[in-house]
């Protein structure tokens, strides 16, 4: 993939400084979707979101940290029944597992503590940068990378802050055009922004507060505007 100009790079971190003020604005109360009260707790509904949607896994978690207090909780319950905790978030048998393991992890290298490095946390079962990311930033205020998920990737595409699908190089791309006390606001405004206006499907470019600075707007509402003549 050819490496964009001096120019280009510019003219995307202007663009990033042109919207980030209008989407905290639009969002003030943008953050972290997923439910807890401990580091321990948003690792455990991270790793519980692959493949699941936050409402659901907010749904599962209110009763399973009641059940599961501690890493030790985890990694002495039985397979079968953890297994049935999850059940409704889908691929639970790997994530039993991947939980189990991880707490067993967490008692013997950490004292049962989650680590607050993206090294330790990424040797940790079931834990990759998305994931980690998430417990740096939220639960621990440490910004070491931004989170991209598929409302990321699709936003960054459309405003051409990236060339990339692969979520490691998306980050690479916006890691140097976000400011970094923003790396983890930038993900939560970005979701806000994606499930509010700018869907998959059929974007809402005609009330976005950033269409002016969308390089993609004109092609998005003509596009849409087809589709409904289509109709």
């Amino acid at each position: 993939m050819p490496r964009l100009s001096g120019k280009k790079s510019d003219e995307r971190k202007a663009r990033v400084n042109a919207i980030l003020p209008i989407l905290k604005k639009t969002y003030p109360d943008a953050k972290c979707s997923l439910n807890y009260k401990t580091p321990l707790q948003l690792l455990i509904a991270t790793i519980l979101s692959a493949q699941c949607t936050d409402d659901r896994v907010n749904i599962v978690t209110k009763d399973l940290f009641k059940k599961y207090k501690s890493a030790a909780d985890l990694a002495k319950a039985p397979a079968e029944e953890l297994e049935r905790d999850i059940q409704s978030t889908g691929f639970y048998r790997n994530k039993a597992k991947s939980l189990k393991t991880m707490a067993q992890a967490l008692i013997d290298q950490h004292h049962g503590e989650v680590p607050k490095t993206m090294e330790e946390l990424t040797r940790l079962a079931g834990v990759g940068r998305k994931t980690a990311n998430v417990v740096l930033g939220n639960a621990f205020g440490i910004d070491v990378g931004i989170v991209v998920d598929t409302h990321v990737t699709r936003l960054s595409q459309r405003l051409e802050l990236t060339r990339h699908t692969d979520a490691v190089k998306i980050e690479q791309d916006l890691i140097p055009l976000v400011p970094k006390e923003d790396w983890t606001l930038w993900s939560h405004l970005m979701i806000c922004h994606g499930r509010a206006i700018c869907q998959a499907r059929r974007p809402n470019c005609s009330v976005c507060p950033i269409l002016a600075h969308c390089p993609s707007g004109p092609a998005l509402i003509e596009s849409g505007a087809a589709r409904e003549s289509a109709v």
